[in-house]
């Protein structure tokens, strides 16, 4: 049996470059942003924007909002209070709509290379890491960690 992959990213400190750069090196064909708003302060990381950068990179760019965390989650995140951002975004994956989106991104994890993308450097404090678990539990994970070039 082949093994199935997922990949995650995180943008924070990093750059547009960097992260396509990290993208393309590991073959990611699709980058799927799970904000629930996909907008950033960081130059680049807003939605139309970086599906442009993603074009040019060759990497096809997909949102999926409900799978986003709720702003109560993502404010928890802030508070590193994991315990609260794992309750809440629990009960957002039980939205119709979140498990509509988890269907498709699990089936197009199971034919592509996909890429979770949001803002935490490190996977393991993001709710992408939840979301995998949840999703993709079957998948190996591998964690890039963009880097600029100096």
């Amino acid at each position: 049996m082949t093994t199935r992959r997922i990949w995650t990213i995180g943008y924070e400190q990093a750059t547009v470059p960097a992260v396509m750069k990290a993208l393309r090196e590991a073959g990611v064909e699709v980058l799927a942003d799970v904000r629930a708003l996909p907008l950033s302060r960081r130059p680049g990381f807003s939605k139309s924007v970086l599906a442009a950068n993603a074009r040019d990179a060759g990497i096809e760019y997909v949102h999926f909002k409900a799978l986003g965390t709720p702003a109560e989650g993502r404010a928890a995140a802030r508070r590193n209070d994991h315990a609260t951002l794992e309750r809440i975004y629990e009960g957002q994956l039980e939205l119709p709509e979140a498990i509509a989106a988890g269907a498709r991104l699990a089936d197009m994890a199971s034919e592509r290379k996909v890429a979770l993308l949001c803002y935490e450097r490190e996977a393991h404090g993001c709710h992408r890491t939840l979301l995998r678990q949840a999703i993709l539990p079957d998948f190996e994970v591998i964690d890039l960690i963009p880097v600029d070039a100096a």
